[in-house]
């Protein structure tokens, strides 16, 4: 099963579930405000959660139950992937990793990588387009720095400072996950003049964070110069913008996402200009956005690519 196949119908039928499963988790949910409606589920939202859940543990048995089926082969060759690791361990030792362990992480790395990646980089190239004079910039950085007709590599990056800095503009305008993930108080304490008891769920604004006006002058204008010769960075050290969290439940996947978003857009933006669809001019592109567990575009991207002579 290969999830990254655009025609294959159980990858679109995964996606499709990990969408549906990440607009449900961040449905305003009345119980959370009125905690005495929790057992009745009145908007449906638990009983969708589970569905969506159950619909993707059933996907990944497939793909876990075609792999050990394969692993049985006389002359199978180890693909050495994320799953065949899983599976070595857990057949040394089933105690350190059983099988509703191997289907979570395998949920956690799909779910939570695949549909935040992908938010950000619909928004990165959103941004460029609808500034233009940004997107040239970058192309002319990608071109002095690489050459025009070579491939960007994930090594070259580093060497792209403007790159970089529209990459953290991104970050610090459109979070993936605006309120980050749920944490709980262990004791009761005061924040602000405010008592937050003991077991209360606590989420933290990512979003307004990184367009707070005492933090960011014109916080609403994408400027990745302001990120250039700046020692601000988005792993958790600088509090003004954490698009990943901090601390030691920062989110795990973000030095992958810092090596994988800089090389997307710049391959994108090396090998092609764009320009919105319908002769919709860049300074009159729809940049509204959908706020909930994830910050979507409210209406999605739709651009022409057009290849650079």
């Amino acid at each position: 099963m290969d999830l990254a196949d655009p025609s294959s119908e159980t990858a679109r039928e995964f996606k499709g579930l990990v969408s549906d499963l990440m607009a449900a988790v961040g449905e305003p949910n009345m119980s959370d405000f009125f905690p005495f409606l929790r057992r009745m589920d009145i908007q449906g939202i638990r009983r969708r959660l589970t569905g969506y859940t159950a619909g993707m543990s059933k996907m990944l048995d497939r793909f876990i139950d075609g792999r050990v089926m394969a692993r049985k082969e006389s002359n199978y060759r180890p693909v050495n992937d994320v799953l065949d690791v899983l599976l070595d361990i857990c057949e040394e030792n089933n105690d350190e990793l059983d099988r509703t362990n191997m289907q979570h992480l395998l949920m956690d790395l799909f779910a939570a990588g695949t549909d935040t990646t992908s938010i950000t980089l619909e928004w990165a190239m959103a941004e460029l387009i609808h500034n233009p004079a940004i997107l040239s910039r970058v192309r002319e950085e990608t071109d002095r720095v690489i050459g025009r007709g070579n491939l960007v590599q994930e090594s070259d990056t580093a060497s792209l400072p403007y790159l970089q800095a529209v990459v953290k503009e991104t970050f610090r305008m459109h979070p993936s996950t605006p309120f980050l993930i749920p944490r709980r108080a262990r004791e009761d304490t005061e924040v602000m003049g405010f008592t937050v008891p003991r077991g209360a769920q606590v989420l933290v604004n990512a979003f307004a964070i990184g367009r707070d006006p005492e933090s960011w002058e014109d916080p609403d204008s994408f400027r990745p110069e302001r990120f250039l010769g700046s020692e601000i960075d988005v792993k958790g050290r600088d509090f003004e913008l954490i698009p990943f969290g901090a601390g030691r439940r920062i989110c795990p996947g973000y030095p992958l996402a810092l090596r994988m978003l800089p090389l997307m857009v710049a391959s994108l933006v090396q090998g092609f200009d764009w320009k919105p669809e319908g002769g919709v001019s860049p300074k009159d592109m729809d940049m509204e956005d959908v706020l909930g567990l994830a910050l979507r575009k409210a209406r999605p991207l739709r651009a022409i690519p057009i290849p650079v002579q």
